[in-house]
């Protein structure tokens, strides 16, 4: 192939593991790929020049006036290594002739495990029982956990992470409810599908599975925490925006909520991805959301498998050759 018959593909927000995932492809696709570990907004727009493609993450933000300037630097394809794309937008990059693709599947199970490994951690306190025994200290007291054996854990949303975590936990012997304003056909033998008012009010546990939209940013409020059972475990491996997190602290502080167990927050793209740990964290909200004891917060690792990063690799660089043939007409075109 010639340099000049390849899709020039600017990486955005690029980490070593990125650069050895995505090169197999270098030798064996039309692809000349430029990996810059800027995440891309306003500021670094311009590093898009020269480019067809921009391949973007969850924390890039490709508002209305970048997707105008990319379009002004000629960039004719979005296309974001990742399910989710709240972060884009996509009506004007229609309006200006830019596709955007996304990878819609990739292993389900590794973000459904990471849910369930958080459940398992904060109620078994295995983190705090960690540190003790480092230190040598076998006491017990503070660990006290209970079984998840019929408990109910209500599941909102019902798509491939949803389907793959309800998989899961009926082994555990849980009482399952869903709310979906779709459900899934594959999972209705498994679950009990209910509005969310009664989701909210009879989970023990409730996990959230669903993409960030205007419609349900901020679902989980001061008025939903509320109707929730005193002592609740909230999870969330989704999108930040989903939960407020001013709420969140409240319901902390009031007990109303016993655990908190995050691998996203509404405001990461500040933090996220990055070592801070040699930096004095600016962020408030965040710096008392992480004080709790009862509040676990890992930095949105929960795609991060060997086989989802193949997974994702794959899809993006056959989007990426797709715009290339004028093969957009599939489920990973928006």
């Amino acid at each position: 192939m010639t340099q000049s018959s390849s899709n020039k593909v600017a990486f955005f927000s690029s980490k070593s593991f990125d650069k050895q995932v995505f090169a197999q492809f270098e030798q064996t696709k039309p692809v000349i790929v430029s990996h810059i570990e800027s995440r891309l907004e306003q500021t670094t727009v311009a590093l898009a020049a020269g480019f067809d493609t921009v391949c973007v993450f969850v924390n890039d933000d490709v508002n209305t006036q970048v997707v105008e300037q990319l379009a002004e630097l000629g960039v004719k394809h979005v296309a974001l290594r990742c399910a989710g794309y709240n972060n884009v937008d996509i009506t004007t990059c229609h309006k200006l002739g830019i596709s955007v693709s996304h990878v819609p599947v990739y292993s389900p199970y590794s973000v459904a495990e990471h849910a369930l490994s958080l459940i398992l951690t904060l109620n078994r306190r295995t983190h705090k029982a960690y540190n003790r025994v480092k230190e040598g200290n076998f006491e017990l007291q503070g660990l006290l956990g209970f079984t998840l054996h019929n408990k109910t854990i209500g599941v909102i949303g019902t798509g491939h992470i949803g389907s793959a975590f309800i998989n899961i936990v009926e082994g555990f012997g849980c009482k399952i409810l869903a709310y979906d304003p779709t459900p899934n056909p594959l999972i209705k033998s498994k679950v009990e599908y209910v509005d969310l008012q009664y989701l909210l009010t009879h989970s023990d546990i409730i996990s959230l599975h669903c993409p960030l939209t205007q419609d349900n940013s901020h679902m989980i409020n001061v008025n939903a925490i509320q109707q929730m059972k005193d002592g609740v475990m909230i999870i969330n491996t989704s999108r930040g925006g989903l939960i407020d997190t001013s709420a969140l602290i409240k319901g902390l502080k009031t007990q109303k909520i016993g655990y908190v167990g995050l691998d996203v927050y509404e405001m990461e793209s500040e933090l996220f991805f990055r070592d801070r740990s040699y930096e004095v964290i600016q962020d408030d909200l965040f710096q008392r959301l992480s004080t709790f004891h009862n509040v676990l917060i890992t930095g949105h690792q929960g795609f991060f498998t060997q086989e989802a990063l193949n997974e994702i690799a794959t899809t993006t660089i056959n989007n990426i050759c797709g715009v290339t043939e004028g093969q957009t007409n599939h489920d990973n075109f928006l």
